[in-house]
């Protein structure tokens, strides 16, 4: 089985995948999943399943952490046929989405299937999200008011 280096050993590129899977819209999953991934035999290591993570924040943006709060995930572990174990952490209560990423990370983890993948899944997913934050940043640049002081003159 060739597989791709794991993110802890300096390759970031699965970081990156599993971020781009955990962000895309459902819908957008199943789509890509008709296509690519409804053939694939899996068997679950953990199901999908609901639980609590503690939210950090800084002070500042950089300064003291502090906890802001928590905050719903699903996760979900996944066994292909041929022995890669896929991983998801999905924002929210979303089962099938979370199956879906599993099963998708384990995918992308086979040098031979890895490429193409990305090419038809991770690409597409990634400049969509792109899309959408260049969108939102826009708009609210329009909506961006200057401010600044006048200097008045004496009262008379």
């Amino acid at each position: 089985m060739d597989t791709i280096p794991d993110p802890a050993s300096g390759n970031s590129s699965r970081k990156n995948w599993m971020g781009t899977l955990a962000r895309a819209s459902e819908t957008d999953l199943e789509e890509f999943w008709d296509l690519y991934g409804k053939a694939t035999e899996y068997d679950f290591l953990r199901p999908p399943e609901f639980g609590l993570v503690m939210v950090q924040g800084r002070a500042g943006g950089n300064g003291q952490k502090f906890n802001l709060g928590e905050m719903s995930v699903t996760r979900c572990s996944v066994l292909l046929s041929d022995g890669t174990v896929g991983h998801a952490y999905i924002a929210g209560r979303k089962r099938r989405h979370a199956e879906i990423a599993a099963v998708f990370d384990a995918l992308l983890q086979n040098q031979k299937r890895h490429d193409k993948l990305n090419e038809m899944v991770i690409a597409p997913l990634a400049d969509k999200r792109a899309r959408a934050l260049s969108d939102r940043s826009r708009k609210a640049a329009a909506t961006k008011v200057d401010f600044f002081t006048m200097v008045r003159g004496e009262d008379a």
